[in-house]
């Protein structure tokens, strides 16, 4: 056996990797954090992924470039092409390149966690990892709240809402959704105002709430451009990782190894170590060291939406407007909590790509918050350079689809509201004529959903957290992977399932607690 040279190698510098990272840093645990892309500090982000609207950034070449693995696709839905599935790449991770939001999940999600065999993950174990991440500049005084964490949180008052956030907050109350002022609230239900990781209107992604100001611990060395080929087992015992570094294999070795490169890379390390569907592996020519489910379960939020030809009043006003600021949770009725969302969009793809033509659309979406579809994550070969082939398999349960029709025709049904009537100009209908034509026949809007459904690059699960007795499950309660010794997955990949919420503050509670109880 090679003598360990850290007591931790943390793989991934995004949101639970880096938080992670830094907490087992911070307790004086030698750390190795790798990350596959850059290494920059927090002055040299590219400008426009400061912006309040990430579409500044993604309509510009030179800000993806190095920030976004380009080359990684995925299906949406099994009649749907691949289309680009949009992650982090490099310091950050997708903290760095998502939409800034800072919604929870609602603890009782954590209470579910607990009673299907994930010890220690109940709402009240879960909640002081949230509460020491943030800093909550309206409500951080409660005590369900934090005011002295890395992370910051704000929420736009009215006056800076976009046209599209006042429409569906406003018709959304006029049609009785009732008024919750802190979305992050028990049991909050209705319309918020979104909690936002920015501060002064700028983003604040997770390298600059956690590694920046770290980085001066002699306990912590970060090294980029470094992509893991494979965990490196001995005996049943992760011992090291082979990472290449600028394209030179190289070994590392630690005494505890930590996989946090998150929903879509983690499980694809694993698989490539030997750890995995047994002929899946055996398919690529991989020696099968621990057959497990790794890459099946995966899961995301399913959207669906409604492009709204806009006012030249109603448009924003500057690039930097934000997207988004209102959202609106509710419950289809089958005796779920809050598992539908309306999100508000003052600025619509269409409307990004017509943005010459003087134009002006929005959207009002709806969001599957919980599903009962998933999906999959498999290599495309043993190679570490090869993107693995992402199948979301969204809306393949029956039950999913006919929530999401339910959420598609109440939200049209918010259409015939002053408040979204007011910002029109022209007819939805004329913009949307596939949905209208199949609202009223199930079938041919289940055929619609599948063809169009979008997803909010929200992917967890592929990895999911149980007892070792569960077939679909890859890693005990402490996050380490069933029969090996010294391997933990932490990210995303661990929940077993998608949150009723986005996922990037889950991902940072995830680091922040694991950063406890993983010892060496």
């Amino acid at each position: 056996m090679k003598e360990d040279n850290w007591d931790i190698i943390v793989v991934g510098a995004g949101s639970a990797g880096a938080a992670f990272a830094v907490r087992s840093a911070q307790q004086g645990k030698r750390v190795l954090l790798l990350e596959a892309g850059r290494d920059y500090r927090s002055a040299q982000m590219h400008e426009a992924w400061r912006s309040p609207n990430p579409a500044v950034a993604i309509m510009n070449p030179d800000a993806i470039d190095g920030m976004m693995w380009t080359d990684l696709e995925a299906t949406r839905t099994e009649a749907q092409p691949p289309a680009p599935y949009w992650r982090g790449r490099g310091l950050g991770g997708s903290s760095s390149i998502n939409g800034q939001i800072a919604i929870r999940p609602p603890l009782e999600d954590f209470d579910e966690w607990a009673q299907t065999g994930c010890e220690g993950w109940s709402g009240a174990e879960v909640l002081p990892a949230f509460v020491a991440l943030e800093d909550d500049e309206e409500f951080g005084a409660a005590d369900y709240h934090g005011d002295s964490g890395p992370t910051p949180i704000y929420r736009a008052p009215r006056e800076k809402w976009g046209a599209v956030d006042a429409a569906l907050a406003n018709s959304a109350l006029a049609a009785g959704f009732p008024w919750a002022a802190d979305v992050n609230a028990p049991q909050a239900t209705g319309v918020s105002p979104y909690p936002i990781n920015s501060r002064d209107s700028r983003r604040v992604s997770v390298n600059d709430a956690y590694l920046e100001g770290a980085r001066e611990l002699p306990t912590l060395t970060i090294l980029g451009e470094a992509t893991v080929d494979r965990v490196i087992l001995e005996s049943g015992r992760a011992i090291g990782v082979r990472v290449l570094v600028d394209g030179v294999p190289e070994e590392r070795y630690a005494t505890t190894i930590v996989l946090s490169a998150g929903a879509v890379h983690s499980p694809a390390i694993l698989m490539r170590s030997g750890i995995g569907p047994r002929e899946h592996l055996r398919s690529l020519g991989i020696d099968c060291r621990a057959d497990l489910p790794v890459g099946q379960g995966l899961q995301d939020h399913a959207m669906a939406s409604i492009t709204l030809p806009l006012t030249a009043s109603a448009g924003v006003s500057t690039p930097n407007d934000r997207h988004t600021n209102v959202c609106v949770r509710w419950s289809s009725g089958d005796g779920r909590f809050n598992d539908l969302m309306f999100v508000s969009m003052n600025q619509s793809v269409i409307s990004m790509a017509t943005a010459n033509t003087g134009a002006e659309y929005g959207a009002l979406g709806v969001w599957l918050n919980q599903s009962d579809s998933r999906g999959s994550v498999t290599l495309t070969s043993a190679d570490p350079l090869d993107q693995p082939f992402v199948a979301e398999r969204m809306l393949s349960d029956p039950g999913d689809r006919a929530r999401l029709r339910v959420g598609i025709r109440r939200l049209e049904a918010l259409l015939d509201e002053a408040a979204v009537r007011a910002i029109l100009e022209g007819s939805v209908e004329e913009c949307n004529p596939e949905l209208f034509a199949a609202l009223d026949d199930d079938e041919a809007l289940d055929a619609h959903l599948l063809a169009t459904v979008a997803d909010a690059q929200h992917g967890t699960s592929t990895c999911r957290m149980g007892r070792a007795e569960d077939p679909t499950t890859v890693v005990d309660a402490d996050c380490r992977v069933h029969g090996i010794e010294s391997l933990h997955v932490v990210d995303a990949s661990v929940f077993p399932a998608v949150p009723r919420a986005n996922t990037n503050l889950a991902a940072i509670m995830v680091g922040e607690l694991m950063a406890d109880r993983i010892k060496e």
